[in-house]
């Protein structure tokens, strides 16, 4: 990892990449490959090397820790006035420091819907997959058409399957769910299926973008990392980026940047970061007391995130040889015909999780595990409200999750079908009893629904691609209006892809690279 020494930091460098996550870790790493070029990297968190971090089995001790955000959505109506946390990664690494390390490629549909939406093929299933074959070291079953060997990225099936996973494959068979080898690749080009979790994961160990990345013996000298650095604005003169301003405990810092700066700050802080450099709703800026540099109406709207129903438990019949809280297995399914991607994802997971409020009714016992039915595809779009003009101000989160009823109906129905996965005959060796949430009738389970509805931690949207009234950047993730000044983390996405996050992510931080290489001829 590059040496982080703030006695050596330097006014200027060619790029400012703010944001060390599963795209910036990638950005400052294929730009500082040329050793003529000064990057700096600025990262809000910490190092994160502790075994919170480093064994992957220990995720959810990250959660509500130093680092995580620990942002929370407004109370929703739809959810029983519930409040939801949106913990985000706030470390080196970002969220593949914190997160559970599936590795989840998206859907064809997805991709190429990104292309009609940004106008360029760069965008599509195609080029992506491209990519994908290059950066990634699969250690699963053979696929030279949609898997690589050679990348920095160590990828595999999860090891040693828990019996309980191999099980819910033969399930899904007996229910007419095709078995695929990996969940990416063909099963991602159809209507979905069943695997076992791919995951970056080895010898127990977390493999984060950033260290895959950047913790190389080859000292890169032309690459700053910067950590406690909170980025609170970019520095525009005549409507070009200049740099950015940051803080690095109580001190204050202005870096400049020669060429460009790059903001991979996340789906929440990003769109902060633009507003309060002056770029987004003049309706919202104005009455806060921050000059408008440029009418952005889009920054901070279309927020997506998937939803999960958290608190679909089975007791086990005795205690197994070992529990692991990550997943184990993955099912994408269709709700209903006539739709062009998978909209549900199941996973299963080998302990038990429930939202606080069925922990609170039902007596959940440790030895237990659950199926999380998740919305691939949601309907519902919230939206971010900056509160202040000053960096500590914070924001509104209305993630409006199942605001939209067809959310709730999909949801409804990814239950009844995790249900009927986790009862089949198939499962008896593995179940002593369903502890929640049972035989409930339409209503009970609309209610079950909203009271364990909870994010899965995937906020995107905030800052999308396109050519619209509503869209930030173009196809080439410039902020529209502003020169020398690109965006690119989850916040680019037109829509949430379908399933996790993390790797699209990684996809997009590859493509800034390349354009930037590209434009000044790296």
């Amino acid at each position: 990892m590059p040496e982080i020494r703030k006695k050596d930091l330097q006014d200027r460098y060619d790029f400012i990449v703010c944001g060390s996550g599963s795209s910036g870790s990638v950005i400052a790493r294929r730009l500082a490959d040329n050793p003529e070029v000064s990057v700096l990297l600025l990262e809000a968190g910490g190092h994160g090397n502790v075994p919170e971090v480093d064994d992957a089995s220990a995720w959810p001790a990250n959660l509500g820790s130093v680092r995580d955000w620990n942002f929370q959505a407004q109370p929703n109506a739809h959810l029983n006035g519930r409040a939801l946390a949106m913990n985000m990664g706030k470390v080196l690494g970002g969220g593949s420091s914190i997160n559970v390390m599936q590795w989840s490629r998206g859907h064809k549909s997805d991709w190429d819907f990104f292309a009609e939406q940004a106008g360029h093929s760069r965008w599509s299933y195609q080029s992506v997959l491209d990519i994908y074959l290059k950066i990634e070291n699969w250690q699963g079953p053979s696929d030279a058409v949609h898997r690589g060997k050679d990348g920095l990225l160590f990828v595999q099936p999860v090891p040693q399957p828990k019996p309980v996973a191999l099980a819910l494959l033969q399930s899904a068979t007996s229910m007419g769910i095709p078995v695929y080898d990996s969940q990416n690749g063909a099963i991602m080009e159809g209507g979905g299926g069943i695997s076992l979790a791919d995951v970056r994961i080895q010898n127990g160990q977390r493999l984060s973008v950033f260290r895959s990345y950047l913790d190389s013996p080859v000292t890169r000298h032309n690459l700053t990392v910067l950590t406690g650095a909170l980025v609170v604005s970019v520095a525009i003169k005549d409507k070009r980026a200049t740099g950015v301003h940051c803080f690095v405990g109580e001190h204050q810092y202005t870096f400049n940047a020669n060429k460009e700066v790059i903001l991979s700050l996340g789906a929440i802080q990003t769109p902060k970061v633009l507003m309060q450099s002056g770029l987004g709703d003049a309706a919202q800026l104005r009455p806060l007391g921050i000059p408008v540099v440029e009418h952005l109406p889009g920054v901070g709207q279309n927020f997506q995130d998937h939803c999960m129903a958290m608190g679909c438990i089975w007791e086990y019949p005795e205690a197994p040889p070992s529990a692991d809280p990550g997943v184990q297995a993955n099912l994408f399914l269709q709700s209903e015909s006539g739709i062009d991607t998978p909209d549900i994802q199941i996973m299963q997971v080998g302990v038990p999780f429930a939202s606080a409020q069925i922990a609170a009714r039902v007596d959940i016992p440790e030895c237990a595990w659950s199926m999380m039915p998740t919305l691939a595809r949601p309907k519902s779009i919230g939206s971010l409200r900056l509160t202040g003009p000053n960096p500590n101000d914070g924001l509104e989160i209305h993630a409006n999750t199942l605001a939209d009823p067809a959310d709730l109906k999909v949801l409804m129905t990814a239950v009844e079908i995790a249900r009927d996965l986790a009862n089949s005959a198939a499962m008896r060796p593995f179940v002593k009893r369903e502890v929640t949430p049972t035989g409930l009738n339409k209503p009970e389970l609309e209610q079950f629904v909203r009271d364990s509805a909870s994010s899965v931690w995937h906020q995107s949207c905030t800052a999308k691609m396109g050519r619209d009234a509503l869209s930030v950047v173009n196809g080439e993730l410039a902020v529209y209006g502003v020169e020398n000044l690109r965006v690119a983390d989850a916040s680019i996405l037109p829509r949430i892809t379908t399933g996790n996050t993390m790797a699209p992510c990684v996809i997009i931080g590859e493509i800034a690279a390349e354009l930037l290489k590209a434009k000044y001829r790296l």
